[in-house]
């Protein structure tokens, strides 16, 4: 008798996860070794990422299933990210779930993270949105941002890039700004934390429209890029976060915020608070003492400017390409600003709009497994030559 089991293996970036999900909803469990390592370099850095997956993988897998109750003898298959993401780290995952199927005698089921994000979200919400289609899907993490048009063939989900950024992602410009304030690592929830304690309205930053370059649809990009038909709409909705950044580290410069910055970095090495969580509301409270007004209403400033920017911008698609429904995924899907935005702007609109819970926000392993589900269902199963693809497209 079939049990609808599926072990998820996720090693894109810097998360090392394991979880065993039924019937693509009910996780069982789900295991996710983060590394700190990275803190000390204000980044991932990619060999050092590999190393922290070859050192982690194997515990946490064995908790995973620890956890879920299981033996392999009860899985129906194991999933495994396949791309995209960096390629030392995607080959540690994909070489141990290769290995941990042919072993046990199961299927492997390769998958795109991007996708496994928006299953992130239709793991509670799918039936929500039974019989609404197309759905909008907003991934928007560290890594990626990305506007997908999604839609619900039998047991098969299919998708159409309308939209992506043409240059930082959304959580990229965060943890870049954070880092040039002098703001601990990850900079992205300490930015949403200290956000709250200051004046959005201080700093007038403002978005460029972005314009379809009439000398780059050429037939072969706009096939490749949006995989359109004869009958499809070419319009784009992309977007761009370079250009924030580099008015951040203007204006510090012009109000020659450098020495506070390196000050208040160094002070907050020494206290100890740049390892913890900011939101522990005893360790932000703390922080804040090293925070001054024009540093706080930067930081309220740039949040604001960028969530208003990815509401409009996606709202905006929803609009033009008729989305019946909304779904917000990916490590930025968790910051509160933008949940508060997004949510206010769908009620004014009458559009159902669903998240992520908090946890399965960031990368973890039962996004995977859930998005690996309907694939089984069609038996669509990874080749023996399996290889990591870090610039895989979806749709």
């Amino acid at each position: 008798m079939a049990s609808g089991l599926i072990l998820g293996i996720e090693s894109s970036c810097d998360e090392t996860s394991a979880s065993v999900v039924r019937v693509g909803r009910d996780a069982l469990s789900n295991v996710v070794a983060s590394q700190l390592i990275h803190a000390d370099y204000g980044g991932v850095v990619p060999e050092l990422a590999s190393r922290e997956h070859l050192r982690a993988i194997l515990p946490v897998v064995r908790e995973a299933m620890h956890q879920a109750g299981v033996q392999y003898s009860d899985l129906e298959a194991i999933a495994v990210t396949e791309g995209p993401g960096l390629a030392g780290a995607l080959l540690v995952g994909i070489t141990f779930a290769k290995s941990l199927a042919f072993g046990a005698n199961l299927p492997l089921i390769g998958v795109n993270h991007l996708e496994g994000h928006i299953h992130a979200v239709l793991m509670d919400a799918e039936e929500s949105f039974a019989e609404a289609s197309p759905l909008l899907a907003l991934v928007v993490s560290g890594g990626h941002t990305h506007l997908y048009l999604a839609t619900k063939t039998g047991n098969t989900w299919h998708y159409r890039n309308v939209g992506k950024t043409l240059d930082d992602a959304a959580g990229e410009a965060y943890d870049k700004v954070a880092k040039l304030l002098g703001l601990p690592y990850p900079g992205g929830p300490w930015m949403d934390a200290l956000a709250a304690h200051g004046d959005p309205k201080a700093v007038p930053f403002a978005f460029a429209q972005i314009k379809a370059k009439a000398t780059g649809n050429t037939a072969p990009k706009l096939s490749r890029e949006t995989a359109l038909t004869a009958d499809d709409d070419p319009t784009r909705y992309d977007l761009s976060f370079s250009g924030i950044k580099t008015a951040v580290r203007r204006y510090t410069e012009l109000h020659t915020m450098r020495e506070r910055i390196e000050a208040r970095a160094a002070a907050l090495a020494h206290s100890g608070l740049a390892k913890g969580k900011p939101s522990n509301p005893e360790t932000l409270q703390q922080a804040l003492a090293f925070f001054d007004t024009e540093t706080l209403d930067l930081i309220a400033s740039f949040q604001a400017s960028v969530t208003a920017y990815l509401t409009r911008t996606t709202f905006a698609a929803a609009e033009h390409f008729g989305a019946r429904g909304l779904l917000v995924s990916g490590g930025v899907a968790a910051n509160s600003e933008l949940r508060r935005r997004i949510t206010a702007e769908a009620a004014r609109h009458n559009l159902p709009v669903a998240f992520p819970s908090i946890a399965l926000s960031t990368d973890n392993a039962a996004m995977i497994a859930a998005a690996a589900w309907p694939k089984l269902q069609t038996r669509t199963f990874a080749p023996d030559t399996l290889e990591p693809t870090p610039q895989l497209r979806l749709g």
